[in-house]
């Protein structure tokens, strides 16, 4: 295949993944990895995803810094790494067919629940206890199968958050999060000159989409920001379910 090619699609999928991301505060591994791979290795392309989320969350938390929620950040990463262990465990001892079809169906209906459902749960400060169960099944979801976004909108929910603390309060959590997988990668021989060089390539595709998330983020209505993001939730949710089968 011409890598003439190749260069055009990074490109392209770096714009989508990372207006998706710009845009709700997360999701872009979910778009850029499954559509990496169709044409490069799974170890180039989960390093490339890594790289350009650090990038993002950096931009993002320079640029809207006074909208973050730096206390919740910080106790959700800390919860989150409590719980990385144990989605390292599920992993390696897990049956990873039943657990990814059981995480899919689990998004799928808590998402249907707070479209249609009435969400009574709602917390006026930071509350310890809920910051613990959302950090750590991030950690335990981000560690075996690198889906940490739902338990984050589940808290940006209940401590009804706009679009934009949302948008940067992830960010702030993402940030640290990539970088400490950065560090496992290089670690590991993984980040290689073509995966350097793929990311450069990304970058005139990443800055615009960045910004342009940004602007579509602001324009979205607070109330209706969350009914946006469980339809992504959903979609995540089948795209699990709908891999898991296919890889049998």
């Amino acid at each position: 295949m011409k890598m003439e090619f190749i260069y055009i699609y990074i490109f392209v999928v770096s714009f989508l993944a990372t207006l998706v991301r710009s845009t709700f505060g997360f999701g872009e591994s979910l778009i850029a990895v499954p559509l990496f791979i169709l044409f490069v290795p799974i170890d180039t392309a989960v390093p490339l995803s890594v790289l350009i989320s650090i990038l993002v969350a950096l931009v993002v938390v320079i640029q809207d810094h006074s909208q973050i929620h730096f206390n919740s950040a910080k106790w959700l990463i800390i919860f989150a790494i409590l719980g990385i262990p144990l989605g390292l465990l599920i992993l390696i001892y897990g049956n990873e067919f039943w657990v990814k079809i059981g995480l899919g169906l689990l998004i799928i209906l808590y998402a249907l629940y707070a479209i249609f459902g009435k969400n009574s749960l709602s917390l006026k400060t930071d509350s310890k206890l809920w910051l613990f169960v959302c950090g750590f099944v991030s950690g335990v979801l981000g560690g075996a199968y690198g889906v940490n976004g739902p338990p984050l909108v589940v808290y940006g929910n209940m401590r009804n958050w706009s679009a934009k603390h949302f948008r940067a309060t992830l960010q702030a959590y993402f940030l640290p999060a990539s970088f400490i997988g950065a560090i496992g990668y290089f670690a590991k021989g993984l980040i290689t000159l073509e995966v350097l060089k793929y990311f450069l390539i990304s970058l005139p595709a990443v800055f615009p989409a960045i910004f342009l998330g940004r602007y579509l983020n602001h324009k979205i209505n607070d109330s209706s920001f969350f009914k946006y993001v469980y339809v992504g939730l959903i979609a995540i949710g089948a795209f699990l379910i709908v891999n898991t089968l296919l890889m049998m």
